[in-house]
């Protein structure tokens, strides 16, 4: 990105230089030069990074903190746990050096081996107050045979500008021998960079697909380029993983290679491609008002998440079919799944999905063993009421993507924060009834008419029974690990016999338990199960207990295409709605 006219080729606000030269001992050095404005400036290390809604005190990784003016050491006072308070006496330039432990391997945090480094720019700058709107200049020292990749404009060698902290701390860095593939999206440059593998290399159609998908995103928004001029992807292939984060000009995605390789796992892999693309509109530019400015100090509650992620979580199914590279069946399948797994959730019927974006950062983020009796997620349901809301605007002549592109043209494209009285106000534009259904589909803890809105697109949900009597509860799948309870439904067999996650089970009605298959064949089929008698370990004691199983529950919902209500209205309809067209 060394082409970008729009910021200066030198930068006169603090320069940060990252030293990534010893990536076997997993520290980043970091050095930061700076000319004070006061007498009292304050250094302070965010505590979160956007798009990620969690305090993840990213201080606990910096260690040995020093400040020097010239030769002279200079005094510190911390008044909060991540913020130093510096006490001048003049104005002359400042060096302040530290270091970072970088073992933590996620789209927000830093990682650094023999490999490579990742670094989010959160957890590593400090920021001087005084300097957050004035332009940062990045230098980095790399290890022999390592390029990084910065979604920043190039000044030249290892080093690049921000115009801001902001820009700077939205800017990812990937480090390493990777090769680097460069594509286009209507003109703007594109770069694919992959740690683990080389992706396009083994999969020759893989950037003629992205491209197919990233034009989807800018025809969903109305737009004929994409948002940011020059963009990066990175993805991280591990053995296990998924995961990804958005930025102004940059994603940056994990995925499992095993995933990748299942049926199904390239498509997946596009999903989440198409979610953080459309980022760079929704969430990055089209923000909620309460991230603008973004503060990085503490949590911020922001009611409107359900649109940022929920609308963009139901979007990213439908642009890999919309791009030309999906099929009908393969959107049935994963809409079906995402539906399934709403309705077998049953914290759905206790946290409603306004409740559920206000509380992301001590929920959604902190999963124990009883979330899912008591939250919902707000990508999950925020989906299906993206979904209901779609398809209720199609009955009025519009479409979300109608009211997206509006929202665009009112707040994103000028950088205007929303309230969640702008988005009712957006949809009831479109269809007056949403004024207060709307409100009803936030607050409320009741399901949307899933039914009746497929009909109008010719589908169903048919659920499929269980073959199993239910238990209520769910085990740990390590399969090196003994029958231990994971988690206990709120409400269910295995509540009423009072156990609780961490149990061991041991043996049904004197048959020894070692594996599920054992359990399976002692509990049998009966839809009239009767009352059986448990023997398992807690906290090293051995115990008993009764239980009596349920009969079979709903093991999963399949959405498919209704015989009965299959016309050429039908039909039509779905195409629309398929294609993403009014």
């Amino acid at each position: 990105m060394s082409d970008d006219p729009s910021f200066p080729a030198a930068a006169a606000g603090p320069i940060v230089q990252l030293d990534l030269r010893e990536p076997h001992r997993h520290l980043v050095r970091v050095t930061l030069h700076i000319t004070p404005r006061s007498l009292q400036p304050e250094l302070r290390l965010p505590a979160w990074t956007p798009g990620s809604y969690l305090i993840r005190d990213y201080v606990r990784n910096l260690e040995a903190l020093e400040v020097r003016q010239g030769d002279v050491p200079v005094a510190t006072v911390r008044p909060a746990e991540a913020c130093w308070r510096l006490e001048l006496t003049s104005l002359a330039p400042l060096v302040v050096g530290y270091r970072l432990q970088a073992t933590e391997l996620s789209v927000r945090t830093c990682h650094l081996s023999a490999d490579h480094g990742f670094l989010a720019l959160a957890g590593v700058v400090l920021q001087v107050n005084g300097e957050r709107w004035h332009p940062h200049r990045l230098e980095l020292q790399l290890p022999e045979g390592w390029q990084a990749f910065v979604p920043l404009p190039s000044a030249g060698g290892n080093t690049w500008i921000a115009a801001d902290f902001d820009r700077l701390i939205d800017s990812p860095i990937e480090a390493g021998p990777h090769p680097c593939h460069r594509f286009s999206v209507a003109g703007a440059p594109h770069r694919w960079v992959t740690w683990g593998a080389d992706l396009p290399a083994d999969d020759p159609a893989w950037l003629a697909d992205v491209e197919r998908v990233a034009l989807a995103c800018c025809r969903l928004m109305g737009e004929p380029v994409p948002a940011s001029p020059n963009y990066l992807f990175v993805l991280h292939l591990l053995a296990e993983a998924y995961g990804g984060l958005e930025h102004d000009h940059a994603s940056v995605l994990q995925f499992g290679r095993r995933a990748l390789a299942a049926p199904g796992g390239r498509r997946k892999l596009l999903q989440l491609v198409a979610h953080e693309y459309l980022h760079q509109w929704n969430v990055r530019r089209l923000r909620p008002a309460e991230l603008t400015p973004i503060d990085y100090d503490r949590a911020t509650i922001v009611p409107g998440l359900w649109f940022a992620e929920g609308v963009t979580s139901y979007l990213d199914l439908l642009l890999p079919l919309a791009a030309g590279v999906g099929t009908e069946a393969e959107l049935l399948e994963d809409l079906g799944a995402d539906l399934s797994r709403y309705l077998l959730t049953p914290g759905r019927r206790v946290q409603g999905l306004r409740q559920s974006a206000e509380e992301a950062w001590v929920k959604l983020y902190r999963q124990d063993a009883s979330s899912a009796d008591s939250q919902i997620s707000y990508y999950l349901k925020g989906a299906v009421v993206a979904l209901v809301l779609d398809l209720h605007l199609r009955r009025h002549g519009s479409c979300l993507a109608v009211v997206l592109r509006a929202l665009w043209r009112s707040h994103g494209a000028w950088g205007r924060g929303y309230r969640n009285d702008d988005l009712i106000a957006a949809f009831a534009g479109q269809a007056a009834d949403l004024a207060e259904l709307l409100p009803h589909w936030l607050e409320s803890t009741d399901d949307p008419d899933l039914a009746g809105y497929l009909a109008d697109v010719g589908l169903v949900l048919v659920p499929k029974p269980a073959t199993e009597p239910f238990l209520g509860w769910l085990l740990e799948d390590a399969a090196d690990r003994a029958m231990q309870l994971k988690r206990v439904h709120r409400n269910g067999p295995a509540e009423r016999a009072q156990l609780q996650p961490g149990d061991e089970l041991l043996a049904l009605d004197g048959v020894r338990l070692r594996r599920p298959d054992d359990l399976s064949l002692a509990i049998g089929t009966s839809t009239a199960p009767l009352e059986r008698q448990l023997l398992y370990c807690r906290d090293g004691r051995v115990r008993s207990t009764g239980l009596l199983p349920d009969p079979p529950a709903v093991a999963s919902w399949q959405l498919l295409i209704d015989p009965l209500l299959v016309s050429e209205q039908s039909g039509l309809n779905r195409q629309r709605w398929l294609s993403l067209q009014p």
